[in-house]
């Protein structure tokens, strides 16, 4: 059989564009903003992780800027050689300290940064235990891994004892588990999570991409939310959302640390992260510190949309985290349904995002909606106003 064969028989993506409710490619001409401009039109931003709202941010961007004038547009090389900044040093000292460990590694992208520590973490006689709804880049960093994959049920910690019974005591296990769930918003059981990983000797590893800058004192995260910074032993974070920028580290204990700097191959074989980058998530981590009222902010934010939609007949799904975090996915069944709903909110002036198979079962599709602390309240409620007249229509 020709290796293309697969190529020429994918017909899904022209399916939906016949039928004009392909959801992909929007062109973007604007920043990213709570307001955008996208194919033209004026489109309220209800589908980015820019939590903070910084990307647009003028200080963020003069940063940047400088940055790129003093280092150039690249660094031509990976951490391992010649691509090590002095400002990547001290991207890496401050974010240990704000997180309260002993060190931190930063990646060219988050979703490296899931390869490149998991790969190099979990050998060959190792376990990992997985929560079903962990982000895709934790599946693909256990897949090379040459250890053993587990998955759990979604935060039932029944089925993770289980799992964690029977695997051998002379087998290393490390349970990973997202912090803040990307597609409901759920916030994992970590103090659960954290004694059963103490009663049976495993390790335990957070990817906090949507909890940094999100919950927790100060916006330091899942770990920090529990008060349980020091039963968590590898930190995964991510620039690309709080930090309004690219890039990935993973903090914990420096001798975690400095093994993943010496033996992870997607770090040791990736260009590091450019200047211009770097400079801009150090500007929002400083930021960030300095105002620690903005995770706050963005948290009362959230839980006005919760109560807007509520008020509007708008069908969400109850938080079951005792703070709202600013995901709210909005459930629209299949996915003919979903891509047409779509559609009709980005005509009526809202972006949000479709979350479709295999990311939810068939029946389960959903709109998945997302809040910066730079919303408005009548932003919001233009928004919520679009939302629950396309929602409750059955015409749309």
């Amino acid at each position: 059989m020709d290796l293309f064969e697969k190529c020429r028989s994918y017909h899904q993506a022209d399916e939906l564009k016949e039928k004009n409710i392909y959801p992909y490619f929007h062109r973007l001409e604007s920043r990213q903003n709570t307001e955008v401009t996208m194919e033209g039109e004026r489109r309220i931003m209800l589908g980015s992780n820019n939590y903070l709202g910084l990307t647009a941010d003028e200080e963020i961007i003069h940063a940047s800027i400088e940055a790129l004038k003093k280092y150039g547009t690249g660094c031509s090389g990976s951490r391992f050689l010649n691509g090590t900044l002095d400002m990547h040093l001290e991207l890496e000292k401050e974010l240990a300290d704000f997180l309260q460990q002993e060190d931190c590694v930063t990646f060219g992208t988050g979703f490296q940064s899931n390869l490149g520590i998991i790969s190099a973490i979990v050998g060959r006689d190792d376990v990992m235990l997985c929560d079903r709804e962990n982000h895709a880049s934790i599946y693909d960093g256990c897949q090379l891994s040459p250890g053993t994959v587990r998955r759990y049920k979604h935060s039932d910690m029944a089925d993770l004892e289980k799992k964690l019974q029977a695997i051998p005591k002379e087998c290393g296990c490390l349970i990973i588990t997202d912090g803040v769930f990307s597609m409901s918003g759920d916030i994992a059981k970590l103090p659960e999570i954290t004694a059963l990983a103490e009663k049976y000797g495993a390790r335990v590893m957070v990817d906090d991409a949507h909890g940094l800058g999100v919950i927790g004192e100060g916006g330091r995260g899942t770990a920090s939310y529990f008060g349980l910074e020091d039963k968590v032993d590898i930190y995964m974070g991510t620039f690309s959302k709080s930090l309004a920028s690219l890039g990935g580290f993973m903090a914990g204990r420096h001798y975690v640390a400095d093994y993943i700097r010496h033996n992870s191959r997607p770090f040791i074989f990736s260009a590091s992260i450019p200047p211009a980058n770097c400079a801009a998530a150090l500007a929002s981590l400083r930021r960030l510190r300095a105002h620690p009222e903005l995770p706050e902010h963005l948290r009362e934010l959230a839980g006005y949309a919760r109560e807007g939609f509520t008020a509007r007949g708008v069908k969400i799904r109850k938080s079951d985290a005792g703070v709202p975090t600013p995901i709210i996915p909005l459930y629209t069944g299949t996915v003919e349904n979903t891509l047409r709903k779509d559609k009709a909110l980005f005509q009526a002036g809202v972006y949000v995002n479709p979350v479709l198979p295999p990311a939810t079962p068939a029946s389960e599709c959903l709109l998945r909606t997302s809040y910066m602390a730079t919303h408005t309240k009548p932003i919001l409620d233009e928004a919520m106003d679009i939302i629950a007249k396309v929602l409750n229509s059955e015409n749309n």
